[in-house]
């Protein structure tokens, strides 16, 4: 080993985290090559705390024994979320060749996606035979690994979840008492299908530290914790914030460039079509806006305080998709009163602007142009940045996945046609 490498590894042994954050400014296959040069041991803890997509993508360019070594150097839990982003046929390479029981739990894993409580569990959860004594019970405990200890979850010979048993009740009760009539059998679960954010607002009802993750059949199967589903919710949150602005769900800040270019070109094309379109609304009014030249000075006003407007609105109905606050009988009054709300806050606005522009060019024409403009822009873009989300999610598609590129495009034609054809209409008042 020469001295590049050794301070690599000594970098990686001691600051894992660290060495984490430098792979994921490298390109995969560069990534791949440090890596590669250090043993399992030492890029397991490296591996786990590299975000799994980028993970996933440099032990896609190791040999199937390389990534079997790293995966079996990791938790499972760890190991299976960076599966998730791994090639298929490589991901069944790797797994050929792992002890059994190893393949079968990850393989259970891999089963849910990384956004369900199964593809969130921790597989490694402690459970007591219901027909365990008192002093069996406390033996088995004494002998678990501490970081698996949450709730003493009680489970039947067939692995069922039968209840939850209280640490006070235990250690108050005989050692030869039988553990069953001490469990508490109203227990609140999971199952291992269900969304992350339903996991999120059941922990967040109920105050719970974890909770238990079942099958079908009510078996055990692992355990959520509290701040992982939470952490896994504010990151879905920031996935979200950049795919309504047309960036990639999972790109990075240190992500390379080139990455930067594949998540959002498309997307940019999409807005330039987009603005293509507006612009080619305002080129139906070139003649009312070569006689009234203060038309061209005040359209980005209509046109900012509509994007504004719609924006509000599609952050609220996001944020309400997410949490299930919205269910569809409830669509119509959402959509209801968002066109109210934008009435009411366009009027307000409408005079304020109205006003400013009456002090400015003092023509009351022109000034009652820009108010009506003002009101019909706010209401289409309330009511749009309403109605995209809710559309979206009802065709099954992402309600975030640049909303807020179509939402302006509906505010600046709307806004757009809605001045310069009041203009129009007022032309005699304002030449």
């Amino acid at each position: 080993m020469n001295t590049l490498e050794a301070l690599v590894r000594s970098f990686a042994e001691a600051h894992p985290e660290s060495a984490a954050h430098a792979l994921e400014r490298l390109d995969p296959g560069e990534a791949s090559k440090v890596l590669g040069e250090l043993p399992a041991s030492v890029v397991g803890p490296v591996v786990e705390r590299l975000a799994p997509h980028a993970a996933g993508a440099i032990l896609s360019r190791f040999t199937p024994e390389q990534t079997r070594a790293f995966l079996e150097a990791m938790p499972p839990k760890q190991a299976a979320a960076v599966l998730h982003h791994v090639e298929e046929s490589k991901r069944g390479e790797a797994l050929a060749g792992m002890p059994e029981q190893a393949a079968r739990r990850l393989q259970e894993l891999l089963k849910y996606p990384p956004e369900t409580a199964g593809g969130m569990m921790d597989p490694q959860v402690v459970s007591l035979p219901i027909d365990l004594t008192v002093q069996e019970a406390i033996s088995l405990l004494r002998k678990a690994p501490r970081q698996s200890l949450h709730y003493l979850y009680v489970t039947d010979r067939d692995y069922k979840l039968a209840g939850v048993l209280g640490m006070r009740e235990l250690l108050l009760a005989a050692p030869r008492d039988r553990i069953e009539p001490l469990v508490r059998r109203e227990i609140k679960s999971v199952r291992a299908t269900m969304d992350r954010e339903e996991v999120a607002a059941l922990m967040r009802e109920h105050r719970f530290f974890a909770l238990p993750v079942v099958d079908a059949d009510q078996r055990l199967m692992g355990i959520v914790k509290h701040d992982e589903v939470l952490a896994a919710v504010q990151e879905e949150a920031f996935e979200d914030l950049q795919k309504m602005v047309g960036a990639g769900g999972d790109e990075r800040a240190l992500a390379p460039a080139s990455v930067a270019v594949k998540k959002r070109l498309g997307w940019l094309l999409v807005n330039l079509a987009t603005a293509f379109l507006a612009s080619w609304v305002i080129s139906l009014f070139e003649h009312a806006i070569a006689k009234v030249a203060a038309l061209a000075v005040l359209m980005p006003i209509v046109a900012g305080q509509g994007g504004n407007t719609g924006a509000q609105a599609l952050a609220v109905v996001i944020r309400g998709l997410a949490v299930r606050e919205i269910v569809p009988r409830a669509v119509w009054k959402i959509l209801f009163k968002e066109l109210a709300a934008g009435f009411l806050n366009g009027f307000a606005v409408a005079i304020v602007t109205a006003g400013a522009v009456l002090a400015w060019y003092g023509k009351p024409a022109l000034a009652a142009v820009i108010g009506m403009a003002m009101v019909v822009n706010m209401m289409a873009a309330s009511l749009s940045g309403a109605a995209i989300p809710l559309v979206l999610h009802a065709l099954g598609r992402d309600p975030a996945q640049s909303s807020s590129i179509f939402m302006t495009t509906v505010t600046d034609v709307v806004g757009f046609a809605a001045f310069l054809g009041f203009a129009l209409l007022f032309m005699r008042w304002l030449v």
